[in-house]
């Protein structure tokens, strides 16, 4: 069998003292979408940073594709991608923003690899790709900052709530480029969202949490 995606065991986290996420055990399996939900404060964010290799729990273990990470962050940090609720966008043009993860990486193709980042969420590069950041809807922005994680093709994207201030249209189309980012390039997705039903409905499972714990599977 194979190891799971991610597997974190006794994992705790906390902050001044206090227990803010205590997690005994969590597989999250390779291709697929898992989303995540639950009220402020319930450690939603806590979690997906800790799954990003932005900060080191507290207490546990966390392993990726069954090796520990401790002392493997910088180099899953590559492989790992967090898009934040509300993303900054760089002084530049929409090609410069999607094409700067590709350049840092040393990715080539770049312009055929923004060109599909662009299309796949529902920006048509021939309009899009010489704007400036200025010249964008805050949805256009939003699925700018999409394009750019989805560009480098990265093994786990993690969405801090895609859609909260998108309209309906702009969030199907964060929902459709999800599942070609699953289904096209292989990426598994973590997906913390306070919409259940759009969660719901782009997630294999979802997990709920409550005061820094995981309360419920929902498949």
């Amino acid at each position: 069998m194979n190891a799971p995606l991610y597997h974190l065991q006794n994992v705790t986290q906390s902050h001044g003292g206090r227990v803010v996420l205590d997690i005994p055990a969590l597989d999250i399996p390779g291709g697929a979408i898992v989303g995540v939900t639950g009220p402020n404060g319930s450690g939603k964010t806590t979690l997906l940073r800790l799954l990003a290799f932005l900060d080191r729990p507290t207490g546990g273990e966390v392993r990726f594709q069954g090796r520990p990470s401790l002392g493997r962050e910088r180099e899953l940090r590559r492989r790992v991608t967090l898009l934040v609720q509300n993303p900054y966008l760089l002084r530049r043009s929409v090609r410069g923003n999607v094409a700067y993860g590709l350049k840092v990486r040393g990715i080539g193709n770049i312009r055929e690899k923004t060109d599909q980042a662009l299309a796949a969420v529902g920006l048509d590069p021939a309009r899009f790709a010489d704007r400036a950041r200025h010249e964008l809807s805050g949805g256009e922005a939003q699925r700018v900052a999409l394009a750019s994680r989805l560009a480098f093709e990265p093994t786990v994207l993690l969405l801090d709530e895609p859609t909260a201030s998108l309209d309906g249209v702009s969030a199907e189309l964060v929902r459709q480029a999800a599942l070609d980012a699953r289904d096209r390039l292989e990426t598994s997705l973590v997906v913390v969202s306070h919409d259940i039903g759009w969660l719901t409905e782009v997630s294999d499972a979802v997990l709920a949490m409550q005061s820094g714990r995981i309360v419920e599977t929902m498949r």
